[in-house]
């Protein structure tokens, strides 16, 4: 029996098929191509990359811009500072963020709704919009230009709290009710059951937290000043200003920010496969 021929549909499916693998291509590669520029021009030298600014070819390669980066600024500082509020900060919203999240879902208290629309309003302000009245809660609490004004108000945020409410919602209510009966209080069912079932979410927090917590700019501007306090952004910006000299200072600055994004790059990489995906080992109701 002979195969019945390819239909007008068949015939152009791997067309288009090809078709919109060539435009997504092309769109990765828009996107792909200043991330290649930055970390090409951190190769050239400032005459190079003054004169040629758009060339994929360092002309002469050299490592100068990073050997003055660590050299003549305080970018191990700033790296330092940076880990120590970002390890912090996302241990802090990985556990507090859970807790409200749970309470939220789980527990039935007085105005739960009331707090739960709360939750929605601030996750709709702009953040620029709350650093004066930030900074002046800092100060008035007496731990402005401290390790404490930089990690405290950033150890919970509502878009966390968000997330893991939702996620809750979508564990079957069984699975604590079987840890009740076998006499698990509130906090042990919720740290021993539940939790470890809210594994993605918890990826998907600790991915968001640590890039937030990394990125952060604004709200260290406001929570604190001395120099040996920089983070890696505050740092950075410093040097896009002309920190070190004079001149264009391209290869160092482009190569500090290149530098900047490679643990969120890691990080993320390492974990994007688990990121809200749906939960494993839950009991159907």
């Amino acid at each position: 029996m002979t195969a019945a021929p390819a239909g007008p549909g068949r015939r152009h499916a791997p067309v288009r098929t090809w078709a919109v693998f060539g435009v997504l291509c092309l769109i990765a590669l828009i996107y792909i191509f200043p991330f290649v520029i930055q970390v090409v021009t951190s190769f050239k030298t400032e005459v190079d990359s003054t004169n040629n600014a758009m060339s994929l070819v360092p002309n002469p390669a050299t490592t100068e811009a990073y050997e003055k980066l660590f050299t003549r600024s305080d970018y191990t500082l700033w790296i330092v500072n940076s880990l120590i509020v970002t390890v912090v900060v996302t241990a802090g919203r990985v556990f507090f963020n859970s807790l409200a999240g749970y309470a939220l879902s789980r527990l039935r208290f007085p105005g739960r709704r009331a707090v739960f629309l709360a939750l929605l309003a601030v996750m709709s302000v702009p953040g620029v919009i709350l650093l004066i009245p930030k900074f002046l809660v800092i100060n008035q609490l007496g731990i402005y230009d401290s390790y404490a004004g930089m990690i405290l108000p950033l150890l919970v945020d509502a878009a966390g709290v968000f997330i893991m409410k939702n996620f809750f919602d979508s564990i079957p209510v069984a699975v604590e009710e079987a840890a009740r009966i076998d006499g698990a209080g509130t906090f042990r069912t919720f740290w021993s059951i539940v939790l470890p079932m809210a594994r993605p979410a918890l990826i998907t927090l600790v991915i968001l937290s640590f890039q937030g917590s990394w990125n952060e700019y604004s709200h260290f501007i406001v929570s604190a000043q001395s120099t040996n306090l920089f983070t890696l952004t505050k740092g950075v910006g410093q040097l896009a200003s002309g920190g070190l000299s004079g001149g264009n200072q391209f290869p160092i600055k482009l190569g500090a920010a290149a530098l900047m994004t490679i643990p969120v790059a890691v990080l993320f990489f390492l974990f994007q496969k688990h990121i809200m995906n749906t939960t494993s080992g839950a009991v159907k109701d």
